[in-house]
């Protein structure tokens, strides 16, 4: 008899330590709405992830992964771990990607943790650079007045300089349905001129400088 209740009450205290111990491990719940910028609507079948950085590491290691719905809507739950920083990464074909840090002082465990991003769909234009009657002197610049910046694909803001006989085009990234302009002149001369186009989403519009 003595071991029987000995089991039970082994058990029991096991079954309690282990309750315990759930109870006792602190999460932290990230949620949260991505929106495409240039629809006004939710980042539908964009893949959003959220990662950790252990302490003096760079070292990205995935928590998890999943695809957004059509409101853009999203929720993580993931145990509290004492770390450098978590980073958001939402990716989707045709926009720009979001990376966002968010650091581990920023969070609570004992309440949602909310964190709102938005994208833009990506577009192009093509600078069309043709030089009709080419002497060697010829010397155009021009440089960029409105259009995406600070991006790996974007073209750059300094003044841009040729010379002589010039066929050529530029593509450069933009934000969709936005305005893309460049100011140009000839060096030299009198002519100078702005040229903007607005960009169509997903698409090329073009830019055509003839001189």
């Amino acid at each position: 008899m003595f071991y029987k209740y000995a089991y039970i009450f082994i058990a029991l205290t096991l079954l309690l330590f282990t309750s315990t111990c759930s109870k006792g491990t602190a999460k932290f719940t990230i949620s949260g709405n991505i929106t495409d910028a240039t629809l006004g609507v939710g980042l539908e079948n964009g893949i959003i992830s959220i990662y950790k950085v252990p302490v003096g590491s760079t070292e990205k290691i995935l928590i998890e992964s999943k695809t957004l719905g059509s409101n853009g809507d999203y929720t993580f739950i993931f145990p509290r771990e004492a770390m450098e920083k978590y980073v958001i990464e939402v990716l989707k074909e045709n926009y720009f990607d979001i990376n966002e840090d968010i650091s581990f002082s920023s969070l609570s465990s004992s309440n949602e943790n909310y964190r709102d991003y938005n994208t833009t769909a990506k577009s192009w234009v093509k600078i069309k650079l043709l030089n009709n009657n080419p002497i060697p002197s010829d010397h155009l610049r021009f440089i960029k007045q409105q259009g995406k910046e600070n991006c790996l694909e974007c073209c750059p803001t300094s003044e841009q300089n040729y010379y002589g006989a010039l066929d050529t085009s530029i593509y450069c990234i933009n934000d969709a349905n936005t305005n893309y302009s460049i100011y140009y002149w000839l060096v030299g001369t009198s002519t100078q001129n702005l040229l903007s186009v607005n960009t169509t989403i997903f698409d090329t519009t073009d830019i055509i400088l003839q001189y």
